[in-house]
């Protein structure tokens, strides 16, 4: 009879064997895996683990600590491991590509998984418009549900993205152009399901005309969505390697696309800090250096924006507010102190009011580059 215990000793040794990338989640890299495929031969996460269950052809998964492990199920795993599974399933993942980490939404993480295992579309031998270049993955049409600018209803809108010219256009029935015609200089893209409230809700922003225009869609299917957000990458990559010839590619990957620090509502006064204190969405472009508030989270078009500068520029965040300034329902205060003005907010409570002081102060922290 197999010892359970044993056998269990001998999969623990397996993972945090040196060397194979166990001690990670194949997938997303959180720490300390706690389940395994033992069709794949990799080690992952409880969340990653139910997105392998929805995929029974192709896998298999068991729980390291509560299942019981056979002996040549430990073998196969001992010869295998997850550095060697990335070998062979991203082995040509193209630079633009988005691979999720822990934190990312389910879709990201879903469509990453199927995208590797059950499409193998980063295998060595895979002909996958995924590995072309990214001037030709930049290029993609369809329609996606767009949320109206001055409604809350989402409505079907054609969208067309071309590298090549440097451009994403969307069109409304009504409209013989293009509604707008953005350049991809100035194009980021997000996933916000909670904010959007779509598990494949996502957010892109350019500038128009000296703001930020926010666009808010999604599509039903979560590969369509993420399809069009690594397309959205891909041009963006074929932007910044044709416009900094000579750069580095490990420089320009995290300027493809990013997402906001932190966000959240806080409340903010005017210049005088006299009048009153009015509720407000922010969010903390870290990247570029930017506090942007709206009046809601969705809204179309940004209400104004702090610009936070360096240390070295004379900018700092301090807890608390001004003498005599004080908020009338929340009380936990902020500061932000910049060459011109004092900025006054109000957080909701303790904790958030730390969370934004933290990320202001990284910004804060990290110096200018030109």
């Amino acid at each position: 009879m197999v010892d359970r215990d044993f056998t269990k000793t001998l999969l623990l040794e397996v993972l945090r064997a040196a060397g194979t990338g166990n001690a990670q989640c194949a997938d997303c890299g959180t720490p300390d895996p706690e389940w395994a495929s033992y069709k794949l031969g990799i080690f992952i996460c409880l969340n990653c683990s139910g997105i392998h269950r929805k995929l029974p052809e192709i896998n298999r998964v068991k729980s390291i600590h509560l299942d019981f492990w056979e002996n040549d199920l430990v073998e196969f795993m001992k010869t295998h491991g997850n550095l060697c599974a990335k070998a062979k399933y991203e082995a040509k993942v193209p630079p633009f590509y988005y691979i999720p980490h822990s934190k990312d939404c389910l879709v990201l993480k879903e469509q990453w998984i199927r995208a590797k295992y059950e499409r193998e579309e980063f295998v060595a031998t895979s002909v996958c418009h995924a590995t072309g270049s990214s001037a030709s993955a930049g290029s993609r049409e369809g329609f996606l549900w767009k949320r109206g600018r001055d409604s809350r209803q989402f409505l079907k809108r054609q969208f067309l993205l071309s590298a090549t010219e440097g451009v994403l256009k969307y069109y409304t029935k009504e409209s013989k152009g293009p509604k707008a015609v953005i350049s991809i200089k100035d194009l980021n893209a997000m996933f916000q399901t909670e904010k959007i409230r779509n598990p494949h809700g996502l957010q892109i922003t350019y500038s128009k005309e000296g703001q930020t225009r926010n666009l808010f869609v999604y599509h039903e299917s979560g590969k369509e969505i993420v399809d069009w957000f690594n397309a959205i990458r891909a041009a963006r990559f074929h932007y910044l390697r044709t416009t900094f010839p000579t750069a580095p590619e490990a420089e320009l990957i995290p300027k493809i696309t990013r997402n906001y620090f932190k966000e959240g509502y806080m409340e903010k006064t005017g210049p005088k800090h006299k009048e009153a204190f009015k509720k407000r969405w922010f969010s903390l472009d870290s990247q570029e250096r930017n506090l942007f508030y709206f009046k809601d989270p969705l809204d179309a078009f940004e209400l104004g924006r702090v610009f936070i500068g360096s240390k070295e520029q004379g900018y700092e965040v301090q807890a608390g507010l001004p003498r005599g300034v004080t908020g009338k329902r929340w009380k936990a205060g902020l500061t932000i102190v910049t060459p011109h003005r004092k900025f006054v907010f109000v957080c909701e409570n303790d904790s958030e009011q730390k969370e934004w002081i933290a990320a202001l102060n990284e910004v804060i922290s990290q110096p200018l580059t030109a």
